[in-house]
């Protein structure tokens, strides 16, 4: 499976900016998938992930309320959607294949490669 994360950028807080990840090699209706996030220095972090099927759905608490994760099937493309962006939310964001999601938790290979990311910069 390859991965291509794109529509990072530069946004006030309080703004709102869509990622978008083409997914390439499998058809998104077969695959769970998810968004995670690097920070400088950091590790990634997990921020919200989709079912296969999508109906199910899971975020870590700090974005609940204001990122919605989507999928479009008819371009294989995973979308997230972020509103009241945070100086905190600065981080380089990935898409990912997941090894499962529910509506209470989500799960990856921690070995999994990732591919290239996207730039999110929130000045306050």
């Amino acid at each position: 499976v390859q991965l291509q994360a794109s529509g990072g950028g530069s946004v006030q807080a309080g703004g709102s900016l869509i990622l978008s990840c083409v997914v390439s090699g499998r058809t998104l209706s077969s695959l769970d998938m998810g968004w995670f996030r690097q920070a400088p220095g950091q590790e990634h972090e997990f921020v919200a992930g989709i079912s296969w099927s999508g109906d199910q759905s899971y975020y870590r608490e700090d974005v609940k309320g204001r990122f919605t994760i989507s999928r479009d099937v008819a371009r294989n493309t995973v979308n997230l959607h972020m509103n009241s962006l945070k100086p905190e939310d600065t981080a380089v964001y990935y898409c990912q294949v997941l090894t499962s999601v529910s509506d209470s938790a989500a799960r990856w290979d921690e070995e999994a490669k990732w591919g290239q990311g996207t730039q999110v910069t929130v000045s306050s």
